[in-house]
């Protein structure tokens, strides 16, 4: 009789409707400010790109509004270590704006750094592995599973983890 293998996958998926509302709510809030009346401050996501654009009037106003955008993620449960900061660039109209990616899959990178960690953990029967976007960890015993999940939340790997298809 074979012994069975069980397994899990870690993936960073953010749900991009829920970034739409707080970007939303995100406009609805600077529109009844009134540190921000009379002020070009603006919110838009792309969902193709799943980017954030944030123009305003200054580095201080786009700070606040980034602010606001943050807080509603929040409330919302979308991590904010999905989100990827470009950098703050002068506009037309004395404008700023800044991009910000949303997180969608693993970076290899990132990727790599997880896969090196859990190998360096020094559980012989656990094997991780890279598939595009997504990493699946595999071993006999669910203990040593669980063990790596609990190690790998308390390790800041700069990314929002979220560990599935526990099986």
């Amino acid at each position: 009789m074979a012994s069975k293998s069980c397994s899990f996958d870690i993936t960073s998926a953010t749900n991009l409707a829920e970034v739409q509302n707080a970007c939303n709510q995100c406009m609805l809030e600077i529109r009844q400010r009134f540190d921000f009346k009379g002020s070009k401050s603006q919110v838009e996501i792309d969902m193709k790109t799943a980017e954030v654009k944030i123009i305003s009037d200054d580095a201080h106003k786009l700070n606040s509004v980034i602010d606001i955008l943050k807080g509603k993620l929040v409330k919302r449960k979308v991590s904010i270590k999905a989100l990827e900061y470009g950098n703050i660039e002068a506009a037309s109209g004395d404008t700023v704006r800044q991009s910000i990616k949303i997180q969608q899959g693993i970076p290899q990178e990132k990727g790599k750094d997880i896969v090196k960690h859990i190998k360096s953990m020094g559980l012989k029967k656990v094997q991780a592995q890279i598939m595009d976007d997504q990493l699946r960890v595999t071993g006999k015993d669910k203990d040593d599973l669980q063990s790596v999940i609990a190690d790998l939340k308390k390790k800041d790997f700069g990314i929002d983890m979220t560990f599935t298809n526990y099986r």
